[in-house]
């Protein structure tokens, strides 16, 4: 940015000197003009105070064409030295207007550099704010990175806690089913050999009824 300014600064200097320079000699040749013309106009005076105290009776040597074309002359050269500083105002005034439209512009691009230059700092500004977001944001995510690898990880070893959990609650189920299977078989046989014995104890006491009912009649 200073850089920038640097140049700026050098090129604006340059062209305010090539513009003065003009003016400068502009102005020296009206003075010199001024000058001149006020010399004519005392030369013509003082040929007209000449003529007027010789009253006509004395002539000056000159009097006669050389005194006309003088005066001729003095009018000739004060025409044209009034055309050229007429021609001199004119181009100052041209000169004074350029120049003030020269300022006016380097005003313009001074308030236009301005300008830039508070949006360029306000676009920092916001550069700034969007890259604080954007590492605000980026912690953010890292964060809820982290934390997905973490939930992930108690989602995984819950999985595999609820599988230990089903595969011991089968296993036990499996025990329960194996113990009723053998309580059962068990209860089975016992009913059998009840069973056998009931019909054993009525087949014995069958025979020992009828045992004792034949041996009364024998005696």
């Amino acid at each position: 940015m200073e850089c920038w300014k640097s140049h700026m600064r050098g090129v604006l200097f340059l062209r305010d000197c090539r513009q003065r320079d003009p003016f400068s000699g502009l102005f020296d040749k009206v003075s010199r003009l001024e000058e001149m013309l006020a010399f004519h106009m005392k030369l013509w005076q003082d040929m007209d105070t000449c003529s007027s105290k010789e009253n006509g009776s004395s002539r000056c040597p000159d009097e006669g064409g050389t005194l006309s074309l003088r005066v001729n002359e003095l009018e000739f050269l004060n025409q044209q030295l009034r055309q050229k500083i007429s021609d001199l105002t004119s181009n100052i005034c041209l000169k004074e207007a350029e120049l003030q439209y020269c300022h006016s512009q380097v005003a313009r691009y001074r308030t236009e550099a301005v300008v830039l230059v508070q949006g360029a700092f306000c676009l920092k500004a916001n550069l700034e704010e969007y890259e604080y977001q954007l590492e605000c944001q980026s912690k953010e995510l890292t964060a809820l990175g982290l934390e997905h690898c973490s939930l992930r990880e108690e989602l995984t070893a819950a999985n595999l806690q609820n599988e230990q959990l089903l595969d011991r609650w089968l296993e036990e189920k499996k025990e329960e089913a194996e113990r009723i299977y053998k309580y059962n078989a068990i209860q089975e046989r016992w009913q059998c050999l009840a069973g056998r014995l009931k019909k054993r104890s009525r087949v014995r006491s069958r025979a020992a009824n009828s045992s004792s009912e034949i041996n009364p009649t024998r005696v």
